[in-house]
């Protein structure tokens, strides 16, 4: 029942509160083919449609539904029959109309209005009326254009009134060669075409103001008969001219005048003007008026919104786009110059064809659903809304009681299958109409979700996440969210659940990874799906590009690292100045870095690291300042110049992003060095002109280098040659100088002028001297050439006044300084006197003696030499010479000290004086002995032989005894694991001893030792060693028995035999002959009383130490410790000796360890054999 009593209406408005939302039905193509669905109108023509005369006529019809649409047309509101008219098809699948009309139809014939129908077996839609206009360009009407003439300064039309086409076409003027004519605030061309002066000048005369219509729509022009005008100046013409022409109507009294402004379009006082919502606004406003009127605008009531208006034509047509009911009222537009002011007033009235507010919206609802299709239209006036059903007035359509209209709603409560219909709404007033389709369309429909099954999202931390569930159903399916297991809903933060089934998470974290579970539930079933959520990390730029500077022609590098997931690749891209990089084999981009090499100045610029993943990306930036020096400055240019100056000037060049620090002014002397250039001054980097000031007699040429950063720039052009004139020197020679070689000369020495300072032509120097003091002329001389004059003759070492000037062929220099200096000096003519030696100690001795008398010494004094040598040792009884030594004293002192000599030695010495010729006669010579000291360190110290209970030891005298050696003294201790010493055991031993064994020591314990020598000023510095003894036997692990190996058994026994051989061997060898060691001793050298000591008891003032170096490993400790047995000798020590030595009276000299103190070609080195219990030692 179409229309409802008062209680139905208001149960219907109560049901609108729970009006089920409308479901959408989703454009999944499966979807589609499944469901049916009423014809939607997608695509056609406009309500006006101008057609092309030439081509064929298209008229768009497009529909969709299920199943799919039939489509017929009607033409100026009845059937048209397509079959009928061969001219005419239809498209398949398609309403769209064809019609053909190149076989010479004319396209008006088939003007008029047309409708297309699509239906299907749930309803019907149907399209706008389309008007189908043919365009039109018709000609201009024949006419004869009379010329025009015109008084200068007078307003002027020239009107256009083009052919009405259709569309209206659009106008312009120019001339006979097709260029526009020229317009100003004095001529323009109104919106009805014609074209307005405001004042004719006398250059407005020409015979081709043609106006031209253009139609957009068959794109030809339209031309009108070319206007002539003839402007004419009334006191050029005679008074009988002028009389006639005032009498007529072309010329005012006051024509070419200065006048008051007077609109010339719109002409009323008040005019008025119409127009739609949405359109554009135009209003104009063209005044006459000498000087030309300036035009203003501006809103009676209100403001002019400048957002969307212009001021066109110069000022002369304000234009509103997009025009709203605000926009009416009343505008005022002013014409104004000195003489006056106008004013016109435009009434707006705006109104508006119909315009959607709600459109209506397809529904589809399930069976005893509520629903509701609006159709709301705005407008001025007020639209008046009809519905229609399948094209059919609703007033005529078969009535359903599920359905009831009110005004521009129609509602449907508890609708059935059968209710499924296209409805129209139509709003319409007298501006225009709109026409709109929106289906019922009842299904029952079990839920589906849409969304693929098993999609995986991925995201990155702290990024919103969305999960789609899109599903479709009839009724609307109820969707809820499950993770992982569905146990529980998902509810509350941080979910947010939208109304298309979407799960949205807005800040993703790690725990949210995960599997997600949509349900979508209503009357008829339920569905699920499966989705999975990945919260990846996100791609990060850890060390980001940085500032570059380089030169050109070196290589540069951007650095560019990244932090991504490790699930994700990701892909660097380099840009430059935000575009692609250069296609340039220089240009090379690593993994996580740009090389350019080879920089040019192209590649200076702003370079971005973009790294990109399939869900996020980061990007850095920085500049490349490409630099290189600057160019070469240009334009050199000499101003103001002067005997002495000249003024520079110069264009600096390019920097090449390098600031130019400072200027460097060189020049060439063309006359005295042509080719090299000279360093004259530097400029800061802010001037470009320099004050130079010059020498006389040079020929300049200059040149300019910029200086940057990076280095200097090439020289600029030079300068052309500028020349100054000669003059006097400036200045003298420097350096000055004046003393004697000889005994009787005196050489004068200076430093010569360079050719820049000699100032003119013929240099020369006008040498000076005389003696100091004794009231003489000053002699001179002149020379040139040389710097240095000897003048002889003179006395030995007197004082000399000296002075040097130069002079050249202009004039004398300035005034020059006297210089003191000496004539030469001769050798001292006396030797000191009184010299004595005191001994401080055994190695420095003080010499005194008395100063030489100051005439004996023939010059200046520099100082006093004592020459030394050590003449021999005191261990001596022959002399043994060694180099001479000097020591120098300054001339004040009368003693001095010679430091570092030999102790127990014999030496001699002289003294001198000097001076600057060399040394007078020497002093008779000197001699005096320094005393003993203690000796120095023994040549080496070493342990030789271990044993469970002994140590052997060896040494080697000190290379330097200074003194008589008196013997040896040896302390000893022990040494616990903690490193604890214990008692210290000490043993004196003769000096004519090379070696020791102690007895009596603890097994198995670490010793150490302290050895030196002793004179009798006492002992000198000791030598240290360590050693352990063997350890004892039963100690050793009965697991590690190695006595008792046979291997071992039968190596002890081999090396032993080959001891004992080689010990026959030797004392064969040592008793061939039948002599002992004292027997070969006396053969020798006799009675040993009248000879020299032994060359071991000597110590000579310079010490060699090739026969004494020490063993390798001599001073290496081992670990051990000594103890001292009870006795100090035992005859199984001398028992052990391989040379033992016997007086004369037949007493024997024992050695320790059996050696003896022997001085040879091998210094200390034994000649004995070894002894076979040292050598069983040495294996243990």
């Amino acid at each position: 029942m179409d229309e409802p009593s008062d209680g139905r209406f208001a149960l219907l408005l109560m049901f609108l509160c729970h009006v089920i939302t409308a479901l959408e039905v989703p454009l999944d193509p499966k979807l589609l083919e499944e469901l049916t669905q009423p014809p939607t109108i997608t695509h056609q023509s406009p309500k006006d449609f101008i057609i092309d005369p030439r081509e064929n006529v298209i008229i768009h019809c497009e529909a969709k539904g299920k199943p799919h649409p039939r489509f017929s047309w009607t033409r100026n509101g009845t059937h048209f029959d397509i079959e009928k008219d061969p001219k005419v098809i239809m498209k398949p699948h398609s309403g769209t109309l064809v019609i053909d009309i190149s076989g010479g139809e004319k396209a008006e014939a088939y003007e008029g209005v047309y409708q297309c129908t699509a239906r299907n077996e749930l309803g019907t839609a149907v399209s706008n009326n389309i008007i189908i206009r043919q365009s039109r360009s018709p000609l201009w009407s024949k006419e004869r254009v009379n010329p025009i003439i015109a008084q200068e300064g007078q307003s002027l039309v020239l009107p256009c009134r083009p052919p009405a086409g259709l569309p209206p076409p659009i106008i312009f003027w120019m001339d006979n060669n097709f260029q526009r004519l020229p317009q100003s605030r004095r001529v323009s061309q109104g919106l009805n075409g014609d074209l307005y002066f405001s004042s004719v000048l006398m250059e407005d005369s020409r015979n081709d103001y043609i106006c031209y219509a253009r139609f957009p729509h068959t794109q030809t022009i339209q031309q009108k008969q070319p206007i002539n005008v003839r402007v004419l100046n009334m006191d050029s013409i005679n008074d009988t001219m002028e009389a006639y022409f005032n009498d007529t109507d072309l010329f005012g009294e006051k024509a070419g005048q200065e006048r008051a402004p007077t609109f010339m379009v719109p002409t009323d006082p008040i005019s008025s003007k119409l127009v739609l919502r949405g359109d554009v606004l135009e209003m104009e406003c063209i005044a006459e008026g000498l000087p030309t009127p300036d035009i203003s605008w501006n809103k009676v009531s209100g403001e002019i919104p400048s957002m969307r208006a212009s001021f066109l034509n110069y000022h002369k047509t304000l234009r509103i786009k997009d025009v709203s009911e605000a926009d009416a009222g009343e505008y005022r537009c002013t014409a104004s110059n000195h003489h006056g002011t106008v004013h016109h007033n435009i009434r707006v009235t705006v109104k508006a064809a119909p315009y959607w507010i709600s459109a209506p919206r397809n529904l589809v609802l399930a069976p005893v659903e509520t629903g509701v299709i609006t159709c709301r239209a705005g407008g001025h006036p007020k639209p008046n809304i009809s519905w229609f059903m399948n094209g059919v007035p609703i007033e005529n359509a078969p009535k359903d009681p599920s359905r009831t209209v009110e005004d521009d709603t129609i509602i449907f409560s508890e609708v059935q299958t059968g209710s499924s219909a296209v409805y129209q709404c139509n709003a319409s007033n007298e501006y225009g109409y709109l026409l709109s389709n929106a289906f019922i369309n009842v299904l029952a429909e079990p839920p589906r979700v849409l969304t693929p099954p098993n999609k995986v999202y991925q995201v990155i931390i702290n990024k919103p996440a969305l999960l789609k569930c899109a599903t479709f159903g009839s009724p609307i399916p109820v969707v809820t969210w499950f993770k992982e297991s569905r146990s529980s809903t998902l509810e509350g933060d941080p979910y947010v659940f939208h109304k298309n089934g979407a799960l949205e998470i807005h800040l993703s974290q790690k725990q949210n990874s995960g599997k997600y579970t949509c349900v979508a539930r209503n009357s008829l079933g339920i569905s699920e799906n499966h989705v999975y959520l990945e919260v990846k990390e996100p791609t990060r730029i850890l060390r980001p590009p940085e500032y570059r500077v380089v030169q050109r022609n070196r290589d540069v590098m951007f650095g560019c690292k990244v932090r991504h997931d490790p699930s994700l690749v990701p892909t660097v891209t380099w840009l430059k100045d935000n575009e692609e990089l250069p296609d340039d084999e220089r240009f090379r981009v690593d993994s996580d870095s740009l090389t350019i090499t080879d920089v040019t100045e192209d590649d200076g610029g702003q370079y971005t690291c973009i790294v990109n993943t399939t869900l996020d990306e980061d990007m850095a930036s920085a500049r490349l300042t490409v630099v290189e020096q600057p160019d070469a400055p240009t334009d050199l240019e000499l101003t103001d110049p002067e005997a002495r100056s000249v003024q520079l000037t110069w264009t600096p060049g390019d920097d090449h992003n390098s600031p130019i620090t400072k200027f460097l002014i060189q020049y060439e002397d063309g006359l005295h060095h042509a080719g090299v250039w000279h360093n004259l001054t530097e400029v800061p980097e802010m001037k470009t002109t320099a004050h130079l000031k010059l020498s006389p007699y040079v020929h300049y040429t200059f040149r300019v280098l910029a200086v940057n950063g990076v280095g200097h720039s090439h020289p600029s052009a030079p300068t052309r040659q500028y020349k100054t004139n000669p003059a006097a020197p400036d200045e003298n020679p420097s350096d000055v100088k004046a003393m004697g070689t000889e005994h009787n000369n005196l050489v004068i020495s200076w430093k010569p002028l360079t050719p820049l300072q000699s100032n003119g032509p013929g240099l020369q120097y006008k040498v000076m001297w005389r003696q100091q003091d004794a009231e003489t002329d000053w002699t001179s001389v002149t020379v040139a050439n040389v710097t240095k004059f000897v003048v002889s003759g003179t006395p030995t070492f007197v004082p000399y006044e000296v002075k040097v000037q130069a002079v050249n062929a202009v004039d004398h220099g300035p005034k020059p300084a006297v210089v003191i200096g000496y004539s030469g000096e001769d050798f001292p003519s006396a030797a000191p006197d009184d010299v004595q030696v005191k001994l401080v100690n055994s190695t420095l001795a003080e010499i005194h003696w008395t100063a030489v008398p100051p005439k004996s010494v023939r010059g200046r004094l520099q100082g006093y030499k004592i020459h030394y040598r050590c003449e021999r040792s005191r261990h001596r009884h022959t002399s043994h010479h060694n180099d001479q030594k000097i020591e120098i004293f300054s001339p004040n002192k009368t003693r001095g000290r010679l430091p570092h000599l030999h102790p127990y030695s014999i030496y001699s010495l002289y003294v001198t004086a000097f001076n600057g010729r060399g040394e007078g006669p020497a002093t008779s010579i000197q001699r005096f002995e320094t005393p003993e000291d203690v000796p120095g360190v023994p040549s080496f110290f070493r342990v030789v032989g271990s044993d469970l209970e002994s140590l052997t030891l060896e040494w080697g005298p000190p290379h330097h005894r200074n003194g008589h050696l008196m013997g040896y003294s040896l302390k000893y201790q022990t040494v616990n694991s903690s490193n604890d010493l214990g008692v210290l055991e000490e043993l004196d031993l003769p000096s004519n001893h090379s070696g020791v064994t102690l007895h009596n020591l603890k097994h198995s314990t670490r010793y150490k030792f302290y050895f030196s020598a002793k004179t009798l000023k006492g002992s000198g510095p000791a030598l240290s060693e360590e050693a352990v003894t063997i350890v004892h036997k039963a100690m050793v692990s009965p697991q590690v028995d190695i006595a008792t190996q046979g291997w071992f058994i039968g190596l002890m026994s081999a090396i032993a035999l080959l001891i004992l051989i080689l010990l026959i061997v030797c004392f064969i060898k040592r008793n061939k002959g039948g002599k002992y060691p004292v027997k070969e001793k006396e053969d020798a050298h006799g009675d040993p009383e009248i000879q020299p000591m032994k060359e071991d008891d000597l110590t000579f003032c310079e010490y060699s130490d090739e026969d004494h170096k020490p063993l390798k490993g001599s001073r290496t400790p081992s670990s051990g410790t000594v103890k001292r047995d009870d006795s100090d000798d035992s005859l199984v020590d001398y028992a052990d000796s391989g040379d033992t030595q016997f007086n004369e009276d037949g007493s024997f000299i024992g050695q320790y360890s059996g050696k003896s103190d022997r001085s040879g070609p091998r210094g200390h080195d034994s000649s004995e054999p070894p002894s076979p219990i040292n050598a069983m030692n040495s294996f243990v």
